[in-house]
């Protein structure tokens, strides 16, 4: 027995909310009119890819580069409202932001 049972049984009167709904992130963060710029760069011989423009809040914004690093199994960063992920993955990261409704412009090389 888990602990929302438990509850369900002490508290049988209480209407609590479907905690099997399937949390989605793809609608959580705010889309925006403008697009995602992706760059391609190298800093010191090694390829990085910088994501930027996003106006929306900065939490989001940290929340969407984890799922990229995550998703993509790489390192990055975010700085200065931008995200910084090592390794060319334009690609990759422009596909993974159109399938959940950004706008994504591709910039550079």
């Amino acid at each position: 027995m888990d602990l929302a049972d438990q509850l369900k049984n002490l508290f049988p009167d209480h209407e609590s909310e479907n905690p099997n709904e399937p949390n989605d992130s793809k609608n959580d963060l705010w889309l925006q009119d403008e697009p995602i710029i992706c760059k391609y760069e190298k800093r010191k011989g090694k390829p990085i890819t910088i994501l930027e423009g996003y106006t929306g809040a900065t939490e989001d914004f940290k929340s969407l580069a984890k799922e990229l690093k995550t998703k993509l199994s790489v390192g990055g960063s975010f700085k200065d409202d931008k995200i910084i992920i090592q390794g060319d993955y334009r690609d990759n990261i422009m596909q993974i932001l159109k399938d959940k409704g950004f706008n994504v412009k591709r910039v550079g090389g």
